[in-house]
């Protein structure tokens, strides 16, 4: 075999360079994106009343706690980095571990990557209107350059990459913590129910707390993506259960925090009815200058903006070192396990992110692109996507690949508790403590959320099923290389 160039050289274990610090701020730079600025009123509105709507807030950290502690035990008990890939791979095989990383590659992480870089493109949009009365109108345009930019980033090394996270996160807090300061500091609402409308037959409105649950769960989505860094984690053993347990717990009391500005600036009725509720939050707020009140918009455009980007910045870091130990495994993807050996960085599996990230924005957020998939689908016998149904390409996108990834998450659960049977000897540095209740009631809430996706999603999932399956021939194409390349 030839001599490996510098970009083709491969490293089991990277150097141990991220803080506990940088882990969490990687957790709160994916799961806080633009969930909180849309989601509340939704909530509300199907939990029904104050408490009911707090109550699921609370319910959603606590389920997500419990998960972070099942991942912190996986995450410290396996030494490589590629979270779930590993855990998965080991428990169930390797096709199981494969399809994971094909179905992140292919719809869950590049997805959210371009569902991410449409909400910075579109408030890049309304925030450029209100200052200068105009806007860029390539769309596609504004989404894709920060998903190059970002991905160069990373390319450069660990130390920028953590750097550019840590400072979006910083300016992310910051903005939040103004708009709780406002909210509660300012507003003059209580937080009274007020009395359920009646509907046009005479009856009280209807509530939907299941509906208010899953989108609880939607917006605290992501903070499982650090195990995928895990190995590049100091003192990994302490820190890891640190960064998700610290992380969760720094995200829920921010949402609650949240919620409540919401609650006290516009009242539950206003907040119910509100599309922006942030944005109407500083509007409503007399003991503000109008100046800055008339400003809101534009304030609230710049912290989702930081918001989204430090999305996008969280998945490509995260995302690559799964497709990192997926190509360390796998013939076919061989290319992706490559580390530049200065820059201390998978270069070619943050280019692949990168690159799929851009061609779906291109794909599934313009018209051509959504009509060219329809082809294709009727092509083999398979209707085409209702995109309009879910409000938008991503968001269908999203909804399609939600079964995909629940199943794998309880998937993941279940793995924890074949390594307690059939490994019991090996170190646990870290133990979920109420085994095994607090697992257990992981899997069911993983096991609830995969039946309501799939309800909501229907004929949708479809469009990550198709690609999913695609994967099962990859997979034993890229066993047929590995036999004839040891021959």
């Amino acid at each position: 075999m030839s001599e490996a160039s510098p970009l083709e050289t491969t490293a089991a274990e990277r150097p141990a360079t991220l803080s506990v610090w940088d882990a969490v701020s990687v957790i709160v730079g994916i799961v806080v994106g633009a969930a909180i600025f849309k989601t509340p009123p939704i909530v509300f509105g199907a939990a029904g009343s104050v408490s009911a709507g707090l109550i699921s807030w609370a319910l959603g950290a606590g389920l997500c706690l419990v998960g972070a502690l099942c991942y912190a035990e996986l995450a410290t008990m396996h030494k490589r980095g590629g979270g779930d890939y590993v855990f998965l791979t080991k428990a169930f095989g390797p096709l199981i571990g494969f399809l994971f990383g094909w179905a992140q590659l292919t719809g869950v992480f590049s997805g959210s990557i371009g569902s991410m870089a449409y909400v910075f493109a579109d408030h890049a949009q309304d925030v450029c209107t209100q200052l200068w009365g105009s806007a860029p109108q390539n769309t596609v345009l504004l989404a894709a350059v920060p998903v190059l930019i970002l991905t160069a980033i990373h390319s450069a090394g660990v130390k920028p990459g953590k750097a550019i996270q840590n400072l979006l996160t910083i300016a992310k807090l910051l903005g939040l913590t103004l708009l709780v300061v406002v909210g509660l500091g300012l507003g003059s609402h209580g937080f009274e129910t007020p009395a359920p409308a009646a509907t046009s037959d005479g009856s009280a409105s209807s509530t939907n707390f299941g509906l208010a649950m899953i989108l609880v769960l939607y917006a605290y989505g992501g903070w499982n993506d650090a195990v995928f860094v895990a190995a590049e984690v100091r003192d990994r053993q302490r820190n890891i259960p640190r960064a998700l347990a610290g992380g969760l717990l720094l995200i829920a009391g921010l949402y609650l925090l949240i919620n409540l500005a919401y609650l006290r600036g516009l009242g539950f009725a206003a907040l119910t009815g509100s599309s922006v509720p942030a944005v109407d939050v500083i509007r409503q707020s007399s003991a503000l200058p109008e100046s800055v009140r008339s400003a809101g918009q534009v304030l609230i455009g710049l912290l989702v903006m930081v918001s989204s980007l430090g999305a996008v910045h969280g998945l490509l870091f995260t995302g690559s070192r799964l497709y990192a130990a997926l190509g360390e495994d796998h013939r076919l993807f061989r290319i992706l396990g490559r580390w530049h050996p200065q820059l201390g960085t998978p270069v070619w599996a943050l280019l692949a992110q990168g690159l799929l990230g851009v061609a779906l924005i291109v794909v599934v957020g313009t018209e051509s692109g959504r009509s060219t998939i329809d082809v294709i689908l009727k092509s083999t016998g398979i209707r085409a996507v209702p995109w309009d149904r879910f409000n938008g390409g991503f968001a269908t996108l999203v909804a399609a690949t939600a079964p995909v990834f629940w199943t794998f998450f309880l998937l993941t659960g279940v793995s924890l508790f074949l390594f307690r049977f059939r490994d019991p000897e090996t170190e646990r540095p870290f133990r979920v403590p109420g085994y095994p209740v607090v697992p257990a009631l992981f899997i069911l809430m993983s096991a609830w959320m995969l039946y309501r996706s799939v309800l909501y999603a229907e004929s949708v999932v479809l469009l990550a099923l198709v690609p999913l399956a695609c994967g099962v021939p990859l997979y034993f194409l890229s066993q047929r290389l590995e036999r004839d390349d040891s021959k």
